[in-house]
């Protein structure tokens, strides 16, 4: 694919801009009605495959987890993706937008992260009603390779 060909579908597919790439396992948790369809399907896309769920039983590339405030403990769901992926797997916490139903506070998010031995590496617009937060394992936690 060109070079321009990559911008236009960046533009035109909300998953390329957040770094999927072609084969990820990319494992959804806290999918609800109220999930941003056109970033699902952008992600599915961009893979070449279909969203597994909460009952997939092996590790992921990436987690998808849609949080709402009402949802429960943010630690504790951050704990539980972290568990679901490769090492250097990816956590996208999608949240939804300042006003929304079930907005979090980004001061929650970045505590919550924390917490769970995350960093946040990047924040996005990932759809009309949500936001996103890319959320790593720091590189000096990886098993000892330098």
């Amino acid at each position: 694919m060109s070079a321009t060909a990559d911008h236009a579908e960046e533009r035109t597919n909300p998953a390329a801009r957040l770094g999927f790439e072609p084969g990820q396992v990319v494992q959804e948790i806290g999918y609800d009605d109220d999930v941003e369809q056109e970033l699902r399907e952008g992600i599915e896309a961009v893979t070449g495959q279909e969203l597994v769920d909460e009952d997939y039983d092996d590790v992921a590339d990436v987690v998808v987890l849609w949080f709402r405030d009402e949802d429960g403990d943010l630690t504790d769901a951050l704990v539980d993706a972290i568990g679901l992926i490769d090492e250097g797997g990816v956590v996208w916490l999608m949240t939804p937008k300042t006003g929304r139903d079930g907005y979090v506070e980004p001061s929650d998010i970045n505590e919550a992260a924390q917490t769970a031995g995350l960093s946040q590496t990047k924040s996005i617009t990932a759809g009309k009603d949500w936001s996103g937060s890319r959320l790593v394992t720091p590189k000096g936690a990886k098993s000892g390779k330098r």
